[in-house]
């Protein structure tokens, strides 16, 4: 007997790797090679392609497939029908097979709304957060918050979630920021340096 959970009306393929507590829902396919992490969550009709690898505490809402060459961290959040690419220049008559793959890497804790796009070859930073609708079309900041087509940072997160207003203090958790100035981040202060 497993120690994670599989709807019935999922597949799971051979050499695939699924941590203790997840959940795989409805309709899902997840792919030779692919790893999971621990406690993850899989809504309805959730493709997971060959040979991805996602931490643990992954949610994954209905309708979102990751294609080769994703990876995604621990705590990661992707909405509704999100769509991650792996391919620039895609066409059916010319397939270029993995080889052509670029590839996408959402860090710890980021966050993407529902029907956002993430276009392949981009990091998304740590605890980012990306609209519901967003284009991505660059690498993201950690704590950025981006939207629009093609999104466009409008400013910055708590790790919580919350917008930050000002940099400083969070109003959610009181969790302290600081700017770097040289490289325009966002950086979580130490408790120990506070």
């Amino acid at each position: 007997m497993s120690d994670y959970f599989v709807h019935k009306s999922s597949y799971i393929d051979d050499d695939v790797v699924i941590g203790k507590g997840t959940k795989i829902w409805h309709f899902c396919h997840i792919q030779t090679g692919a790893r999971i992490g621990e406690n993850c969550s899989f809504g309805q009709n959730v493709n997971v392609s060959n040979n991805v690898k996602i931490g643990s505490g992954v949610k994954v809402q209905n309708n979102v497939s990751i294609y080769e060459g994703v990876e995604l961290e621990d705590f990661v959040f992707c909405g509704p029908s999100m769509v991650f690419t792996n391919d620039l220049t895609p066409r059916a008559k010319y397939p270029k097979g993995k080889t052509g793959y670029k590839k996408t890497l959402v860090k710890e804790g980021a966050s993407i709304g529902a029907n956002a796009t993430i276009v392949c070859g981009h990091t998304i930073g740590r605890y980012a957060m990306i609209a519901a609708g967003a284009v991505v079309t660059t690498d993201v900041p950690d704590y950025a918050l981006m939207a629009g087509v093609p999104a466009k940072q409008i400013g910055w997160v708590c790790e919580c979630g919350k917008v930050l207003r000002q940099v400083g203090i969070c109003k959610g958790c009181n969790k302290q920021y600081v700017l770097n100035n040289k490289t325009a981040t966002m950086i979580l202060k130490e408790k120990s340096s506070l």
